[in-house]
């Protein structure tokens, strides 16, 4: 398994994605551009999943600017619109992207949002701990952290 910087060709990621998350990425993707990096995951044939390391506010953070500013500030980096493709979930995919991630950035602290709280089990296995709890138009998010080994 590979990881791959996609970000000078972003549609080899936003390909890969379910369309309402394509939809809420694609169409701004010029004003993220210079501040955030896509990474795929790929074996020899295929590619397996994605995600995208923020340094600004990424755009699904909007509603919690100031939140996700003082994470920045704190030196962490946001992990969003991470994807693994639906017919090769449960492979343990998703954690073998982190832990590339956590090679490509080592000794760099990540935080992240979830909308389904059944998501929380995984996040936790891959280092992850539960911070606070985030409300998004009446819909509940969980922001989670990960602290590295220094």
């Amino acid at each position: 398994m590979n990881l791959i910087d996609t970000t000078a060709a972003p549609t080899n990621f936003f390909d890969i994605l379910a369309q309402d998350w394509r939809e809420d990425i694609e169409s701004i993707w010029h004003k993220y551009a210079q501040s955030a990096k896509i990474y795929l995951l790929n074996d020899e044939k295929d590619t397996l999943g994605g995600g995208i390391v923020f340094s600004t506010v990424s755009p699904d953070m909007e509603y919690a600017k100031d939140e996700a500013q003082a994470w920045f500030d704190k030196g962490y980096l946001y992990l969003g619109f991470i994807w693994i493709a639906e017919n090769r979930r449960s492979e343990g995919l998703g954690s073998i992207w982190l832990k590339k991630i956590y090679e490509q950035y080592p000794s760099t602290k990540f935080w992240l949002t979830i909308e389904d709280l059944d998501l929380i089990h995984f996040y936790k296995k891959n280092g992850f701990r539960f911070e606070k709890k985030l409300i998004n138009n009446n819909n509940e998010e969980w922001l989670l952290v990960y602290d590295s080994e220094v």
